[in-house]
């Protein structure tokens, strides 16, 4: 049996974080380490703790980061200290500005939802997983907000239905056999999607996670 990822909760509201460490308890595949309501008290459970997962909101205060900022700094701070850790950042912000703010340093073990993904277990413990295994995961809203914008100015039209569901899987952080479970399809049709939209969109195919996720966030903020 695999061993519950052991995760630090940062929150300033308590209600919220205690209800998330609940939730996520329950579930049998995270031990809440701690669970804290300012950076300061983040960086010092991480030093104490030693967790492999890090959730944080983007609204932090303490730490002299950025206004409106401070969850988005404070895993960058964390990842500069404790490379190893990955960190799930909540926010209650669907613009692709937040997310692309988070990813600018790079795409490894980071992963931005939208709050209300911790009402949906699966797909929290999802990203959870992902980031701990050093993996990227960003909020399919958020995608297809960029995707839209991006429609309008003329770029994704091009994909076919098909495979805009392809490219939402694919920047969730998920492999092709994910892929495949996720939109009941065959391996050798999400590869054969996975290749026509590198291929219309310009990008080098990759069978790395964090790469293909990099990618389609370049595509997406150009």
């Amino acid at each position: 049996m695999t061993e519950p990822l052991r995760t630090v909760v940062a929150d300033d509201h308590y209600l919220v974080r205690e209800g998330t460490r609940r939730l996520l308890e329950t579930t049998g595949r995270v031990t809440v380490v701690a669970a804290v309501g300012n950076a300061d008290e983040l960086m010092d459970a991480v030093r104490r703790f030693s967790p492999e997962v890090v959730i944080t909101d983007i609204r932090m205060p303490g730490g002299g980061w950025r206004a409106g900022f401070e969850g988005i700094d404070a895993a960058h701070a964390v990842r500069a200290a404790h490379p190893r850790v990955g960190v799930v950042v909540l926010s209650q912000f669907g613009d692709a500005l937040y997310a692309l703010e988070l990813f600018k340093q790079g795409t490894e073990g980071f992963a931005y939802l939208l709050k209300d993904r911790v009402g949906d277990m699966d797909e929290l413990l999802g990203a959870i997983a992902a980031v701990a295994e050093g993996g990227s995961v960003i909020d399919p809203k958020v995608v297809e907000g960029l995707m839209s914008r991006r429609a309008v100015r003329g770029g994704t039209e091009s994909l076919t239905e098909r495979e805009r569901d392809v490219l939402r899987e694919m920047a969730r952080g998920r492999s092709n056999p994910a892929i495949g479970r996720e939109l009941h399809l065959s391996l050798s049709s999400v590869e054969k999607n996975v290749n026509a939209i590198f291929s219309k969109l310009g990008l080098e195919n990759s069978a790395d996670v964090n790469r293909r996720v990099a990618a389609v966030l370049a595509y997406l903020e150009g």
